[in-house]
This record gives C-alpha cells, sequence and structure tokens, in this order.
C-alpha cells in the first residue's frame, strides 16, 4: 500500500485558458512544505502568429523547466497536474524527465490561489473584476475591451478565430456606437 502514497508532491494548475484576455497562469504548490510559485504565459503567445503555431505550449515548457529549477523535486515526488490542454506540454515534458505525472482535476487551494493570481493580473490591466462578483466572465471582459478596442485589443487573445471572425468587428462597432 505505500508505494501509492507519495510523501511529496507537487500540483501544478493553470488559470485564464477560456478567458478573452492576458495570457494564462500556471502556478504550483509544493507538498507537504506549501512552497508556491506562478509564471505568466504572456497574451502575445495567444495571438497571431503564435496562437496558430502554439507558441503558449512552448512558454507552458520553460515554465515546467523553471519548476522543477526552483522546487528541486527527487525521484520519490509525484506531479500532479491538472488536466487542461495548456497543461499538455508540462505533462510531457516532466514524463521525458523521468518524473511521476498523474492527470488530475485540480480543486482547493491550489486551484484558488491561481485563479487569484490571473484575477490580480486582470486587475493590473484595469479589468473591471469588481463588477464581476467573483466570476469572470467573456461578456464583462467583452464590454470592457469594446470601451475602448483600439487601445484594449492588446490585450485580448486574438489569435483565436472567433475574434477574428465576429467579436473585433462587433468591438468596434460598439465603440462607434453602430
Amino acid at each position: 500500500m505505500d508505494r501509492f502514497l507519495y510523501k511529496k508532491e507537487i500540483l501544478i494548475d493553470d488559470s485564464g485558458w477560456g478567458d478573452l484576455i492576458l495570457g494564462v497562469v500556471i502556478g504550483a504548490l509544493k507538498l507537504p512544505d506549501r512552497r508556491y510559485m506562478e509564471r505568466r504565459i504572456p497574451v502575445s503567445s495567444f495571438q497571431t502568429p503564435n496562437f496558430q503555431n502554439k507558441k503558449y505550449l512552448d512558454d507552458a515548457v520553460k515554465i515546467a523547466e523553471e519548476i522543477v529549477e526552483v522546487m528541486q523535486p527527487d525521484r520519490g515526488t509525484i506531479f500532479r497536474v491538472c488536466s487542461g490542454y495548456v497543461l499538455i506540454s508540462i505533462r510531457k515534458y516532466l514524463r521525458t524527465q523521468g518524473f511521476r505525472v498523474e492527470e488530475i482535476e485540480v480543486t482547493g487551494e491550489l486551484q484558488e490561489m491561481v485563479e487569484r493570481s490571473f484575477a490580480n493580473w486582470c486587475k493590473e490591466v484595469g479589468a473591471p473584476l469588481e463588477s464581476m462578483k467573483g466570476k469572470r466572465s467573456f461578456n464583462t471582459f467583452f464590454e470592457w475591451v469594446a470601451e475602448k478596442p483600439h487601445l484594449r485589443e492588446k490585450l485580448v487573445k486574438t489569435g483565436w478565430k472567433s475574434w477574428n471572425q465576429r467579436w473585433r468587428e462587433k468591438a468596434y462597432q460598439i465603440h462607434l456606437g453602430k
């Protein structure tokens, strides 16, 4: 039974993947000593041509390398990594480095920490989190971008097809009062 219980683990989660603005925050929590670190994948990795080239996956690997360097896991450490798509390259990288990796749905403390980090990033750029009452919303972010699209579009994941096919034009129309 003891072989299935790991005394050391590192949990990894992300936040921001499905949000209209900014990039993604990746956080890692080392247990049992509760060391936490986070890094950001910039919004530029979600804009053309980087998004189509999946640069965000390369960025995630660089973050994984830094997690290993900072957290100093040994072979007795298991990585429990959220099942989110943006973390696929982290799971693959860690396995190629010989670490045990388990794909999980992260809940609890780490999820809250990473979500809070993304929310803080939103606050840094002036996004209207107070009107969201703790829940991020595509519509709230969209309306905020549409107020000043000429300034805020640089914060949008413009690599999304839906941005170019539908939402960009709509944002500018709203801004112009059409």
